[in-house]
Order: C-alpha cells, then sequence, then structure tokens
C-alpha cells in the first residue's frame, strides 16, 4: 500500500478525486505522509553553488529555485530547467529536494504554482484529502477527475520570463542566463505538459520522468490531457527518460514511448523498485536527480565526464545495478 500511497500523494491534486474514494485509514495515512513530506528541511544541494527557492513577483504562480549567492557564479551562465509538476499540481514546491539540487549546479530551475508545502509554504494545501462527494457510488470510480490545476502554457510563461529577465538591465539574472542552455522536465502529468512543448526550438534537451504518453483508450479521462503517441514525432532534441522500474505506474507508457523514439537520441533509464513515487524525496533528490544532472551538464555544458555517465556499454547508469538501462544513437 505504501506504493500506492506515494503515486497518489505525488499526484494531487490532479489524483484528489482518486483520493477521496480511498477508505478512512488510507486517507489518514496520506494525511501523514503529507505531513513527514512537508516537515523535511529544504537542502542547499550538493553543487557548487548552495540553492534556495522562491515566490518572484514578476512571475506570478510559479516557483523559482536558484543559487543562492548570484554574484558567487563567476564564469558560470545558468543553464535552464523549466519543470512540469506530478499531477501537473499548483504546488511548486511538491518537487522541491530534485529542482534545488538541480539549481545547486548553476542552473535556473522553475515550476509552475505557489509555495504550498515544506519550508517557507505561502499557501499551504490541504492537511487530509476531501471527504467523498455526496452520492458517490462506494468502492466504485469518481465521477469525473478534475482539469488539471496547471498547463503547459505555464511552463512557456517559465521560459519566457527567464529569457527576458536575462536581458534586462534591472534583473537580477542580467546577462547571467545562457539562452541556449534550455532544458524543459516534468514529473508524470508534469512531464505530459513538457511533451506538448518539447517542439519549441529553444529548447535543446528534454528530461520526462516517470511518465509517458497512453496508448489511445487506455489512459484516464483527464480534461485537457488529450495527448497522442504522435506527439513524439515533434521530438527534435536529445531526450532522457526516467522511471521508476516495473512497478512504475507509467512503465509501460514511458517504455513504449522509448519503442516509438526514432528521429532523435534517447536514453531510458529504469531505477529499479523505486516506483511511481520515483526518488523526489530522498536527499538531495536521489539518483534520479544526479542523473538529471549529469545528463544536462552533457547536453547544454558538453561536459565530457558527465557525458560517460550515459555514453558505451560501460557507461555509469549501465555499470550502476540500481539501474537498468536501453538507449538509441546515443554516443
Amino acid at each position: 500500500m505504501k506504493t500506492v500511497l506515494k503515486a497518489i500523494a505525488l499526484s494531487l491534486p490532479l489524483c484528489v478525486a482518486l483520493a477521496a474514494e480511498a477508505p478512512p485509514d488510507q486517507r489518514a495515512a496520506m494525511a501523514a505522509m503529507f505531513a513527514r513530506q512537508a516537515a523535511l528541511p529544504d537542502t542547499p544541494g550538493t553543487g557548487r553553488f548552495p540553492a534556495m527557492k522562491e515566490e518572484v513577483a514578476t512571475l506570478p504562480d510559479h516557483v523559482v529555485y536558484r543559487p543562492a549567492r548570484l554574484d558567487k557564479l563567476g564564469s558560470t551562465r545558468l543553464g535552464l530547467y523549466i519543470f512540469g509538476n506530478g499531477g501537473c499540481s499548483n504546488d511548486g514546491a511538491s518537487a522541491r529536494l530534485h529542482l534545488l539540487e538541480i539549481a545547486s549546479h548553476g542552473y535556473l530551475a522553475v515550476a509552475p504554482g505557489r509555495l504550498r508545502s515544506g519550508p517557507g509554504a505561502t499557501v499551504p494545501r490541504p492537511a487530509t484529502p476531501p471527504a467523498p462527494a455526496p452520492g458517490a457510488a462506494q468502492g466504485g470510480p469518481p465521477a469525473g477527475l478534475p482539469p488539471p490545476a496547471t498547463s503547459s502554457a505555464d511552463l512557456v510563461a517559465s521560459l519566457d520570463w527567464a529569457l527576458a529577465q536575462n536581458d534586462d538591465p534591472n534583473s537580477p539574472y542580467h546577462h547571467k542566463i545562457d539562452p541556449k542552455a534550455v532544458a524543459v522536465s516534468g514529473y508524470s502529468c508534469g512531464g505530459l505538459q513538457a511533451l506538448e512543448i518539447a517542439k519549441d526550438p529553444r529548447i535543446k534537451t528534454v528530461v520526462i520522468m516517470n511518465s509517458g504518453i497512453f496508448n489511445a483508450g487506455t489512459g484516464p479521462a483527464i480534461p485537457g490531457m488529450n495527448q497522442s503517441k504522435s506527439l513524439l514525432e515533434t521530438l527534435h532534441t536529445p531526450t532522457l527518460y526516467i522511471l521508476g522500474g516495473e512497478t512504475d505506474i507509467a512503465y509501460a507508457n514511458g517504455t513504449d514511448d522509448f519503442k516509438r523514439i526514432d528521429k532523435v537520441p534517447v536514453f531510458l533509464g529504469n531505477i529499479l523498485k523505486v516506483g511511481h513515487g520515483g526518488t523526489y524525496w530522498e536527499p538531495n533528490g536521489g539518483k534520479a536527480a544526479a542523473a538529471v544532472v549529469a545528463w544536462l551538464d552533457w547536453q547544454l555544458r558538453n561536459d565530457s565526464k558527465a557525458k560517460q555517465t550515459f555514453v558505451g556499454k560501460d557507461c555509469g547508469l549501465c555499470k550502476d545495478p540500481a539501474w537498468t538501462v536501453e538507449k538509441k544513437k546515443i554516443s
């Protein structure tokens, strides 16, 4: 049951209708999990630039993750990591340990939503999932899933804002961003948002986490989320998929995406036995965050050491027993 609760908890509020149908003991367990996650302190990351998160007036309804001391960047220019939240939620802190780790390596990460959980929450989310709606059939499916709280347009807004900040002489980011070092990423439903904007020519690499496009007729009826596999044909950059092994509810969709992608380099990494919850709540975002940092450093900074994490039969992830890997056109 723990794996199921982790998946549901990380997918709120999109799956709140499903959570509402859970028995009281499971709803109580989810509330306890929320409390444990919220109590975890922010971590500065393991990179050279200790990171922080904040809401900024110039980009409403988004959370920005960045090196705390922009004056210490030296010659390093910030890469961009535009992120879609699990459940397409509006909690911009729902993957905070992951995003703080990315930022500590010299990246500006942006997630849609407000600070709804954890330290510094400005709009705390409810402590417990709502009770089932009156008249809902006991044990039956919910009447319908709510529309996502965010959309892919919010990811585009993040990118537009960051590039505008780079050009604004009054911005703290003036000429501190590399406009050619842009990645789009997302977890679960947020991964679908990332795929929706992956065709943007400003994007140089794509990172899809615990996600994949549903085959026709197999996915939930989520209002506004009607992506088809043809979306994969719009990919124009190297792409990284990270899944949580066969127990990940996105495993079938993500591995099917990988099989269908044939025009761009693509790497599929499965972290065994972590399921859909991934490693987001492990210290500094766990193995997934470390792999994403290496991918970004290779793709956006041409770092030869980071490249060895993915290239060759003896690549770093290839030799790590915690992972299984597949790849195409990776060289």
